[in-house]
């Protein structure tokens, strides 16, 4: 068995064990990644690049069938549309192989030693990876746990033929006529919507009372006006069951308790992910856990010393970036500079039909946490870059502090404020007042505008509302 030695070991090629590779390597550090798949993790390779593809072939499609049905209030009319699903995935994968490449290409110039295999901890120092060449034994002074997370497969739901995973639905060469979906949370209905979109007929199930949860219902609302209208139904308050006796749809049990059967060519589960620890050893570690995740302190450390863990495997929130600035933040901590974990900025996005950002406190986490108010909120149908993109639908809001007039966050739903969520972000992590918004020179005519539109509405004085 060969024996690698090294001061800093990683174990997941994921956005934050890459990043967290590439900064220590950039730092002088001799470090080892280990992956068992694709480097890129899920986030690039089954998750956030493909998904994002696939939204926009189903907007494209849109537009093309709008037009096709002189749906469009702007004069253009088109012939009818086609779709090739299988040459829309191979162009999603080409898109996925590029940045393969490209991750592959940073780590060497960033001279991160890469070994492909599985590795499993034998104990706090030393890790065995299985390759295809057969075992190798890795040794390091510092640890970082990066391996990430997987879809929760449901009891009565195994993931298997008509029942797929988000995996299994960024991979469908065939769109399927009727789609069930499973959860109504943000991947759940970034994929319902993207479906729904390129013409398939969909059902959205989820158990709460409400979809997207995690958000307030001013920002949901939007979202699920456009459901309605792409003609989803949605289904709140209901369980699934399980298949049908035929195999040909899904039994559920609806909010009134009632059994259903929704038929349907493809059953898409969403209902969360859980972190990838299988196999890992870690029965071989002592480490604290939070249920199912792996504890860690401000600096990402675990309960041993020298081991980190970062991103998914950590628990909430599951977000690519999250895992980045903790994978950069842990090498700079193992090459001895200063530095702490604070989440306060991290934006959250949801890439539905309009998209979701929202950036700190809530109004109601705010007021929780005691703070006296003051929320300026200004409406996308004010906005005349909004008007000039047909997209008026949705808002963007700012929640401060009463006194002192401190950002405490920042919110928006709209087409393409995803783009917004930079500037909200930065406006966050650096501080700023509703003074320093409402007096920044934003572009004109941009959606950004709706940004210091809503401070001047929250200090009294908004000029286009």
């Amino acid at each position: 068995m060969t024996e690698i030695t090294c001061k800093l070991l990683v174990i997941g090629a994921g956005p934050g064990g890459y990043v967290c590779a590439i900064r220590a390597g950039q730092l002088g550090i001799d470090t080892v990644i280990v992956e068992s798949t694709k480097l890129g993790g899920s986030c690039l390779n089954v998750g956030c690049i493909p998904s994002k593809a696939m939204i926009h072939v189903a907007e494209e499609f849109e537009k093309a069938a709008d037009a096709a049905a002189g749906r469009t209030p702007f004069g253009l009319t088109a012939g009818a549309p086609a779709l090739d699903l299988k040459q829309a995935v191979t162009w999603k994968d080409g898109i996925v192989q590029r940045l393969n490449n490209g991750v592959a290409a940073l780590l060497r110039k960033a001279k991160v030693k890469i070994v492909h295999g599985r590795a499993s901890f034998r104990d706090g120092k030393t890790v065995t990876v299985e390759t295809e060449t057969g075992p190798r034994t890795i040794k390091a002074e510092a640890i970082v746990i990066a391996t990430g997370s997987a879809p929760v497969e449901l009891p009565s739901l195994p993931f298997g033929g008509d029942v797929i995973s988000s995996t299994g639905a960024l991979a469908l060469t065939e769109l399927p006529k009727r789609l069930v979906v499973v959860g109504g949370g943000y991947i759940g209905l970034e994929l319902g919507t993207a479906f729904a979109r390129m013409g398939s007929r969909v059902t959205v199930v989820e158990a709460m009372e409400r979809i997207l949860p995690l958000y307030d219902t001013e920002l949901t609302g939007p979202v699920s006006k456009r459901l309605t209208a792409l003609g989803v139904e949605v289904l709140t308050g209901a369980k699934a069951l399980g298949p049908t006796a035929k195999g040909d749809g899904l039994r559920i049990e609806t909010a009134d308790g009632k059994e259903r059967s929704l038929p349907a060519d493809k059953v898409l589960v969403t209902v969360g992910r859980r972190p990838v620890t299988d196999s890992l050893g870690l029965e071989n570690l002592v480490l604290d856990m939070d249920g199912r995740f792996i504890r860690i302190g401000e600096r990402c450390e675990t309960s041993m010393r020298g081991i980190y863990a970062i991103g998914d495997v950590t628990g909430e929130p599951m977000l690519a970036h999250r895992a980045m600035a903790q994978g950069e933040m842990v090498a700079e901590i193992v090459a001895g500079l200063p530095r702490a974990w604070d989440k306060r900025g991290i934006p959250a996005i949801c890439f539905t039909d309009p998209e979701i950002v929202s950036v700190g406190l809530s109004p109601e986490e705010a007021k929780r946490a005691g703070h006296e108010l003051k929320i300026g909120q200004f409406p996308f149908a004010a906005n005349g870059r909004a008007m000039t993109r047909h997209g008026e639908a949705g808002f963007v809001r700012v929640v401060a502090q009463a006194g002192s007039e401190l950002l405490l966050g920042i919110q928006a739903v709209g087409q393409g404020v995803s783009e917004l969520s930079a500037a909200f972000g930065l406006a966050i992590e650096m501080g700023a007042t509703l003074q320093d918004i409402a007096g920044t020179i934003h572009a004109h005519p941009t959606l950004g505008e709706a940004f210091p539109e809503a401070a001047m509405k929250a200090l009294g004085h908004a000029l286009h509302i």
